[in-house]
């Protein structure tokens, strides 16, 4: 595996694509304090952060963390057992960690501008987001492009499509689904 989940310890690699940049690990090795705690905070919307990074530091100043379990087992000693419930408290931290690796936001706000430069005139561009980070990245781009991109667009769905409680019933994985919608201007 390449580390995207802690149920079964495997090496930090995190990468999409296993040929381009730096391991999870070796991002980790390197990474201060503060700049890990803005990963954890900012991609994850973790409000332990600060404890997590601050722990992690301190356990890599004494052993290296390569594995995905050495990760989530620093992650869950720095969160409070009170402050997680439901999910396990790496998730937020994992998704931080794979959103940085891979600079998905970035990829996805090029990515969108992309497909709105080929548009044509009249066409209509269906986005679904299951985060609320990728629904902030589409959701500005669109603002963006509406106001004053080069490209042209006009935002079809002010506030984004949301799945009915019937849907979430029969399909519990949309209950964070979001749909907006943009047509190509010019």
């Amino acid at each position: 595996g390449r580390g995207f989940s802690f149920r079964r310890d495997e090496p930090l690699d995190m990468r999409m694509d296993r040929s381009a940049g730096p391991t999870a690990a070796e991002m980790l090795r390197a990474v201060s304090e503060s700049d890990l705690a803005d990963v954890i905070y900012r991609f994850g919307e973790d409000r332990h952060a600060r404890r997590i990074a601050r722990l992690f530091v301190a356990t890599r100043d004494h052993t290296d963390v390569e594995t995905t379990g050495q990760l989530a087992e620093v992650v869950r000693r720095a969160v409070p057992h009170r402050g997680y419930q439901r999910i396990d408290p790496a998730t937020r931290t994992f998704q931080a960690v794979r959103i940085w690796v891979n600079r998905e936001l970035d990829a996805l706000d090029e990515w969108l501008l992309a497909v709105c430069r080929r548009l044509k005139a009249g066409a209509r561009f269906a986005v679904l987001t299951f985060h609320s980070l990728e629904d902030r990245v589409v959701k500005h781009t669109f603002r963006h492009l509406e106001r004053d991109g080069d490209i042209k667009i006009k935002i079809v769905t002010k506030k984004p499509l949301r799945p009915s409680d019937e849907e979430v019933s029969r399909n519990p994985r949309a209950r964070s689904a979001k749909l907006r919608v943009a047509e190509r201007v010019s």
